[in-house]
């Protein structure tokens, strides 16, 4: 069974809030739930699956324990799967909605880690997003916007935790 590590920054607490509902969401049995500004990267290599939470500040910026761990990363994490969600304003920072997860994947995959939990655009409205994949069609991982889609929130957090138990099931078959 692959070992499943939730870990998340968060500095007004929408983000922290949905990586403890996802936990719940997949059972804590099956992943650690963890504040990104108490884990080392060493840490996170020990997963083979890290499913990472971070908001969007200001105009596209990092959540700041991301930001600050972001410039520490340079383990090799090929081999690992890795998944995203994050909280964001879409009205409010329409040109950069979501460009936390964003940041986070073009890091992340330039240290060789694969992308798992890809989420569709449709039913949000944005201008752009540096989380965007095939085409536009597809975020990185889940977006949340408590701003203005609270409603969706759990919806969307149960549906995802759905997929990615899916997903995280298949990478275990043997190919």
């Amino acid at each position: 069974m692959s070992r499943v590590g939730i870990v998340w920054g968060s500095t007004m607490g929408n983000t922290g809030d949905a990586a403890d509902r996802l936990g719940e969401l997949l059972g804590l049995a099956l992943a650690d739930v963890r504040d990104i500004a108490d884990v080392p990267e060493a840490t996170l290599l020990k997963y083979d699956v890290l499913i990472i939470g971070c908001s969007t500040w200001n105009i596209g910026e990092l959540q700041y324990d991301w930001l600050r761990r972001l410039t520490e990363l340079a383990g090799n994490f090929h081999g690992k799967a890795l998944s995203f969600f994050g909280a964001g304003d879409a009205f409010g920072y329409p040109d950069t909605f979501q460009d936390g997860i964003g940041i986070l994947w073009e890091k992340f995959s330039s240290l060789g880690a694969t992308l798992i939990g890809k989420w569709s655009t449709a039913g949000y409205d944005f201008n752009a997003s540096r989380a965007l994949l095939d085409g536009g069609k597809h975020f990185v991982g889940l977006a949340l916007d408590n701003e203005n889609q609270e409603e969706l929130t759990d919806s969307r957090l149960q549906a995802w935790a759905r997929q990615l138990r899916v997903e995280i099931a298949a990478l275990e078959r043997p190919a």
